[in-house]
């Protein structure tokens, strides 16, 4: 049997209107038109769905069965198509996320905030689990952005930079090092350093200054979270070196101090990849620009 939405949508209209000629002003059809539609579902159905010697016309067990479906199916189909032309306007999509970053959820979240706001057909979520995978999940089309502080040259991924953030040394004032204007490599040798559960390339203390001077700390120390992290430093248990982001509340209390790492300084920038199809997407384009102006007020406190 083969049946199409017409046919639903005219043993809708014809149980609601009470009658076909009605029905068939609804549905914008000849009586004829819509006579013929109905004869030929019950012609494939082998069944009659209509008791047609009832005063007004009534469904038989057949075209009750019918209209459940109908009930059923037609709002489906209604917000397929409401989706598909939202898709097509530019107002709905996925932005599943990953992160090769534990910290940037301090500033993620506010830019998240503001962003469902103004795109709440769009479904946002975020994929901790493909975090050591992120970009060949991007490839794969399970996430549609990755925050990494690494681009890479790959086929089809654009990675847009997002902005500069300096890795920024915190101890306690307590630790030695607080009586230094900043920090060195050599200055690790007798610290225990705390750091995210995270590879080694891929923190900046490592990248960017203990690896190319060859200076192992005392001992490493990992903590998932940067609150603990915070509270072991503030304890003298250890030292960290972690975004500027994230000390804007703490820089000024007198548990802490923050120094630069190296005479100079330590500048990193982070990117958002993203596939390069989806660069055109008005509401990516949304979300790449509050990625950019959001975190610059957290830095500034």
């Amino acid at each position: 049997m083969h049946v199409d939405l017409r046919h639903l949508k005219s043993i809708k209209a014809i149980h609601d209107c009470g009658g076909l000629a009605r029905a068939a002003e609804v549905l914008n059809i000849t009586q004829s038109a819509l006579s013929h539609q109905v004869k030929t579902i019950e012609d494939q159905a082998g069944v009659e769905l209509f008791a047609r010697r009832s005063k007004p016309l009534r469904l038989s067990a057949a075209g009750l069965r019918m209209l459940r479906a109908a009930e059923r199916i037609l709002p489906e189909i209604a917000a397929l198509e409401e989706e598909f032309r939202a898709l097509r306007q530019g107002r709905s999509g996925r932005l599943h996320i990953a992160i090769e970053c534990h910290a940037c959820f301090d500033w993620l979240f506010p830019v998240l905030e503001q962003f469902r706001r103004a795109w709440p057909e769009v479904d946002v979520d975020i994929r901790p689990g493909l975090a050591f995978g992120a970009l060949q999940a991007l490839a794969r089309e399970e996430v549609d952005l990755v925050i990494s502080s690494d681009p890479e040259d790959l086929p089809g991924i654009t990675f847009q930079p997002l902005f500069d953030y300096a890795p920024t040394f915190i101890a306690s004032a307590q630790n030695p090092l607080a009586a230094k204007p900043f920090v060195t490599a050599e200055d690790f040798r007798d610290q225990v350093l705390i750091t995210y559960p995270v590879d080694r390339p891929r923190l900046d203390i490592f990248s960017e200054l203990l690896t190319p001077a060859k200076v192992e700390p005392e001992a490493v120390r990992q903590v998932e979270l940067t609150a603990v992290i915070l509270m072991l430093v503030a304890s003298n248990r250890g030292v960290a070196v972690l975004p500027d982001w994230v000390l804007r509340e703490v820089r000024y209390q007198p548990d802490y101090v923050t120094r630069k790492v190296t005479e100079a300084g330590l500048t990193k920038r982070l990117y958002a990849a993203i596939r390069s199809e989806d660069a055109e997407k008005p509401w990516m384009a949304h979300v790449l620009r509050l990625g950019r102006t959001e975190p610059v007020k957290l830095q500034r406190g």
